[in-house]
């Protein structure tokens, strides 16, 4: 959408930088990585020079100290070329794991790891979901149960992003079992401490070239420094980045939407049958001037939100109502677009396709679309008496 009012002159400058970035380390390479699983680390390395990780990291913590407006162009820019794999890696890095350290970490954690994250020299996953619980983390089996001045972590968790490559994990662990929300801890978990084995990177649908696995911890002993927030306070950690972490997915999700309809416009601009383009056929305008709408809808709401997150007060009410409109969407306007490219539009080399694929997981991931109807509902059932 033109006129948006978000940005400044500074952010349209950096905006351009981290264009000039993916189309030049990135974009050509994505599809031979998709291929082979895996990107290599030694972008994140470069992507931490240019200062495209952790943007708005306090200058303390090695970062630029910039707002949160230049991870959001990060974000959408990445999403934009189609370049998944490290599009999603990033925002994992940088949008859901680095604010738990910000938040909660001591001091001496923040310093020793902030800086790394922001070079690009470690690289960040945050464990949470298991096979036996997916969106229900205050029922997490991941024990950790303190010895002296450590704690012993047994457990395992799954889906885990950045899983192979991570430096580190944000474990969610049960450190009161008789507890649910209350009986969880945060630790952070060196991937070279004893006892912690990283599986397969795990088969996906889509985002090939992210690496996502199982992890496991038999008898890890992990220092109580190593907690992020109290003892028994995690959850609270949790939900305290939950709404930067969704309105993060609907920026993907928004700005994914205004891309495959340019896509789209572009191909049945030069696709013939029948003897016209498939852009003259009014069903093609009327299917895309629909979508285009809704996309608009949700640009606006996004862009609202954004603001609203900025002067520090988007409730998670709205964060939820947003990541479930715009990732539904989402699916909605890849469905349809790629139906225009015909058979084509069944090729993974066509970025259409891959980007198919990639919607799936956004109706799951970060919470799914039944979690967000369940906070939206019970909103609406408070406020309507």
């Amino acid at each position: 959408m033109d006129n948006r009012d978000l940005f400044s002159a500074d952010h349209e400058a950096f905006r351009t930088e981290v264009r000039r970035f993916v189309e030049s380390e990135v974009a050509p390479y994505h599809f031979d990585w998709e291929q082979k699983r895996s990107f290599p680390r030694d972008l994140w390395r470069k992507a931490g020079e240019l200062g495209l990780l952790c943007c708005n990291m306090p200058e303390a913590y090695g970062g630029a100290g910039a707002d949160w407006l230049y991870n959001v162009i990060v974000i959408e820019e990445f999403w934009r070329a189609g370049v998944s794999g490290p599009g999603s890696a990033f925002l994992v890095h940088s949008d859901v794991v680095a604010p738990y350290l910000l938040a909660g970490a001591s001091e001496e954690l923040k310093r020793h790891w902030l800086p790394k994250m922001v070079r690009g020299e470690a690289i960040a996953a945050l464990g949470m979901t298991e096979p036996s619980g997916g969106s229900d983390v205050q029922n997490i089996r991941t024990a950790a149960v303190r010895d002296g001045d450590d704690f012993i972590v047994n457990g395992q968790k799954i889906f885990i992003s950045n899983g192979i490559k991570c430096d580190f994990v944000v474990l969610a662990c049960k450190t009161d079992a008789t507890a649910r929300a209350k009986g969880i801890s945060l630790l952070l978990v060196e991937a070279d401490r004893k006892g912690f084995k990283k599986g397969r990177n795990l088969e996906k649908i889509g985002l090939h070239s992210q690496d996502i696995a199982e992890l496991f911890f038999a008898d890890v002993r992990v220092p109580a420094s190593n907690l992020i927030g109290d003892v028994n306070g995690g959850f609270k950690v949790l939900m305290g980045n939950l709404v930067q972490e969704r309105l993060s997915q609907a920026v993907r999700s928004t700005t994914v939407c205004e891309t495959a309809i340019e896509w789209t416009v572009r191909y049945t601009r030069e696709r013939k049958a029948f003897g016209q383009t498939i852009g003259d056929f009014q069903n093609t305008q009327f299917v895309l001037a629909d979508l285009d709408a809704k996309t608009t809808a949700a640009r606006v709401y996004t862009d609202w939100c954004i603001k609203r997150h900025m002067q520090g007060n988007l409730d998670p009410v709205n964060a939820a109502k947003l990541k479930m409109i715009s990732t539904v969407l989402q699916g909605e306007v890849l469905d349809k677009c790629l139906q225009f490219f015909g058979g084509y539009g069944y090729m993974r080399e066509y970025p259409i396709a891959r980007a198919f694929v990639d919607a799936r997981m956004t109706r799951i991931g970060g919470g799914s679309i039944e979690v967000m109807q369940q906070i939206i509902g019970r909103d609406l059932f408070k406020r309507i008496q």
